[in-house]
């Protein structure tokens, strides 16, 4: 039975409930992790305000502010973990962004700005944060991110983040064998298409997901919480051999050829 009784989880990227990352942190909690919070602050509090109200249910020990933008908040971060907890065993990166202009249209128009915005959010935010959370898993730890099959085939207007995914994938790979010798382990869920917060700037996301639910083998997209639960299995000891990673939670889809 998958059990993370004792095991500190830190979940980044909650921004309301339709959120993969909300779906994750719900399938911890339920597995019995002790949970820390991050969110994304701004200078009304909106962000908070919202984060705050939908993790209450999940009884989060920490709640933190960390625009991953800014050193010093991930610094300050990850030493109120290593304060409050004394060790960390799950890190999930569910971090994201693009432009909403640089998500339709001709890839060919991106900024070097929006290019540079999208790769530092999507990609260069896992490196930082597992930089700061190895130190802290002691015993050992598994970090979990997301990413999209964008980032390895063309999907139309998923555009620069599609390079900010294939970045990301990489990243994987190379923390993971940086990191394996500490037994941390380091993979990314690959999900297919779910309405979120994020999904919704990318043009035509409706109909990438009707598409999906024509051509996948199980006629369907898939849910939050089946993504859920494949990230609780990759923080478990379950999956104690599995690093460097790509799992596809996406009903089968990447495995059609038409």
């Amino acid at each position: 039975m998958l059990n993370l009784t004792g095991k500190n989880a830190l979940v980044t990227g909650i921004a309301n409930n339709r959120s993969i990352a909300w779906g994750i942190a719900q399938q911890l909690h339920q597995a019995g992790a002790n949970l820390g919070v991050t969110f994304l602050p701004d200078e009304k509090g909106r962000y908070e305000k919202k984060v705050a109200e939908l993790v209450e249910p999940l009884q989060p020990s920490l709640f933190l502010p960390c625009d991953v933008q800014n050193d010093e908040q991930i610094e300050s971060t990850f030493a109120t973990v290593q304060e409050k907890w004394g060790k960390l065993d799950i890190l999930i990166h569910c971090l994201a962004f693009a432009n909403k202009d640089d998500l339709t249209g001709d890839f060919s128009k991106t900024s070097r700005a929006g290019f540079n915005l999208a790769l530092e959010v999507s990609a260069y935010s896992l490196v930082q944060l597992s930089r700061a959370a190895s130190p802290l898993m002691t015993e050992g730890g598994s970090i979990i991110t997301l990413t999209y099959l964008g980032g390895v085939r063309v999907i139309p207007n998923y555009n620069v983040m599609g390079i900010a995914k294939a970045a990301l994938e990489m990243n994987v790979r190379y923390l993971a064998a940086e990191l394996g010798p500490q037994n941390i382990r380091v993979n990314a869920i690959s999900a297919g298409p779910i309405r979120t917060l994020a999904s919704s700037a990318v043009g035509g996301i409706l109909d990438m997901i009707h598409h999906v639910e024509e051509i996948a083998p199980l006629r369907r997209t898939v849910t939050q919480t089946e993504v859920g639960n494949t990230a609780a299995f990759l923080a478990s000891d379950l999956s104690s051999g599995i690093t460097g990673q790509i799992l596809y939670v996406d009903s089968g889809y990447a495995i059609m050829g038409m």
